[in-house]
């Protein structure tokens, strides 16, 4: 249930803090009051769109935060556990923070969260029935959404839901690997054509960079041993500089008996003198080594011709480009040569995971056939005391073609008058009907789903009299087992309720502001006085009041 909601600068709410009860909480206000404003705000827990317009003050961020307290918390540990979060007991805080640049942000329990993971716990904590669901009762899907919450069907809807888009898969890859191999073939010509054109060039991985970085070399050879022989020349001329330093060496050992360090000299000369010759071995292996070779610099410049040609011709920027064009024309053609055997897998494959989905789909299906038999009955049961005595009921479940769902069709077919034949409720229902309905099954679901919280905003419209007390002994009753908040402008559901909060607007001289307060029992006797009349002055009414009140 709902412990406490606090809404903060969240268009015309500066900040409010409302505790409720266990049982039924009653929130009534006039018109424009704000009490749509508080269920936006609301909402944006179950992850609805957050607007930076709905921020008042722009130097300060809007926040709403709601408190649940839980009875039974193993219902939600898988959740905690699979999202790595902390749970605090009985106690989960869910918050949205709204910054004024537009930035939202999600938090569970003070984590921050992404906003699927805070809605995927919001719906199952509470379920907000605003005016616009009187709309959804019409809708095909809704219908059949209703059903499987009822019918128990999540486990099976999620393995459907992997065996269908596994046939949706591999019917995909099927068609496209049939047209493929149909375009495949009119092209098989050209195709071998250009595979063979791959295959005579029999490139390589690395062959292209290896060719330029060898021509260049090739290029470059004159230039190359011109600087060799510079380099060398010193070195082997007839008074070369290893002669001159050799001499060195021994004049230095003639003079030990005079220079003392003389001997340390001529050893580090000649050090110098090893190191030297070995530069001049490597010089001449080099020289020996390289050598110009006109015939393979062509046979060079002429291959990587071929290659540049076709890597234009290809739209390729490297020789690996072409070697992988070439593995992927020669797959092409093996599989046209084998593009019959192929397409009579790939469509076992298919025909096979379509059979398995189908026959999840049937399990689902009795399911809902079952659950929409004890769902009409049910629904009649608890419409009929609405003011709808003569209500007739069939949840119509007929099967046709694999779809996202199943393989079903659910229809809701009313008739509210003996004379009158089972029709469609988007044909047959009034607003007000349509109303009582959604209450009807809003308490069903509720009550076998065993949601902790519901909220109805208004769905009491277009009702009065009997009908209304009966909505609001509806209301009462299904606040036995779950909580109940409603927005209500009926008296007779008003004072049914455990508590009672006020929606109105404040005015200063700059701003006008929503605030809520609890009421009290003398105050509640007042405030359905001003339902019923519009005065609270108006003794009758206030007799009126507290009758409704007493009872």
């Amino acid at each position: 249930m709902i412990r406490s909601l606090h809404i903060s600068n969240y268009a015309l709410i500066s900040q409010i803090d409302i505790d409720f009860t266990k049982g039924l909480n009653i929130i009534t206000g006039e018109t424009g009051a704000g009490k749509s404003i508080m269920l936006g705000a609301l909402s944006m827990i179950l992850g609805a769109r957050a607007e930076a317009k709905v921020i008042t003050d722009a130097s300060r961020k809007s926040v709403v935060e709601v408190e649940f307290e839980i009875e039974n918390h193993a219902d939600f540990d898988a959740f905690f556990s699979e999202n790595d979060l902390d749970a605090d007991g009985s106690r989960v805080i869910l918050r949205r923070e709204l910054s004024p640049n537009g930035r939202s942000r999600a938090f569970i329990n003070d984590s921050p969260v992404n906003l699927s993971q805070l809605r995927e716990l919001a719906i199952r904590l509470v379920d907000i029935h605003s005016q616009h669901q009187n709309l959804l009762l019409a809708d095909a899907e809704y219908q059949l959404h209703i059903i499987d919450s009822l019918s128990g069907n999540e486990p099976l809807l999620e393995q459907y839901k992997v065996a269908y888009a596994e046939y949706q898969r591999l019917l995909k890859r099927y068609s496209e690997t049939r047209d493929m191999i149909r375009r495949g073939r009119d092209e098989a010509d050209f195709l071998s054509y250009q595979l063979n054109e791959l295959n005579e060039l029999d490139l390589r991985k690395g062959e292209e960079a290896e060719l330029e970085a060898e021509r260049d070399l090739l290029a470059g050879m004159t230039d190359i041993k011109l600087n060799i022989s510079e380099a060398i020349a010193p070195m082997r001329g007839d008074e070369n500089v290893v002669t001159a330093l050799e001499n060195s060496v021994d004049a230095l050992r003639e003079l030990s008996e005079n220079i003392p360090d003389a001997d340390s000299l001529a050893s580090r000369l000649d050090a110098a003198l090893i190191e030297i010759r070995d530069i001049a071995s490597s010089l001449d292996n080099y020289n020996d080594e390289y050598n110009a070779d006109p015939e393979r610099l062509d046979d060079i410049e002429n291959r990587l011709s071929k290659i540049y040609s076709l890597e234009t011709k290809h739209h390729v920027d490297s020789g690996d480009g072409l070697i992988d064009l070439r593995e992927r024309l020669a797959r092409q053609l093996e599989m046209l040569d084998n593009g019959d055997e192929m397409l009579a897998q790939l469509e076992s494959d298919a025909r096979a995971a379509k059979k398995n989905a189908v026959i999840i789909a049937r399990k689902i299906s009795e399911a809902r056939q079952s659950c929409a038999v004890a769902f009409a009955a049910e629904l009649k049961e608890v419409a009929e005391p609405l003011g709808m005595k003569n209500l007739r009921c069939e949840i119509a479940v007929t099967t046709g073609k694999l779809n996202h769902f199943g393989i079903d069709q659910v229809e809701f077919l009313f008739a509210f008058n003996k004379n009158q034949g089972l029709l469609p409720v988007g044909q047959t229902a009034s607003g007000g009907e349509i109303s009582r309905l959604m209450l009807a099954i809003k308490a069903i679901v509720g009550q076998k789903m065993h949601l902790p919280s519901i909220i109805f905003d208004e769905i009491d419209t277009g009702v009065s009299g009997e009908v209304a007390s009966k909505m609001g002994e509806l209301m009462q009753s299904l606040a036995e087992r779950i909580q109940v908040i409603t927005i209500t402008h009926l008296p007779q559901v008003a004072a049914k309720g455990r508590s009672h909060f006020k929606v109105y607007k404040q005015d200063n001289d700059n701003s006008t502001t929503t605030l809520v307060r609890p009421l009290n029992d003398d105050e509640r006797v007042a405030e359905i006085a001003l339902m019923l009349s519009g005065s609270t002055d108006n003794q009758a009414a206030v007799a009126a009041a507290r009758s409704l009140f007493d009872q």
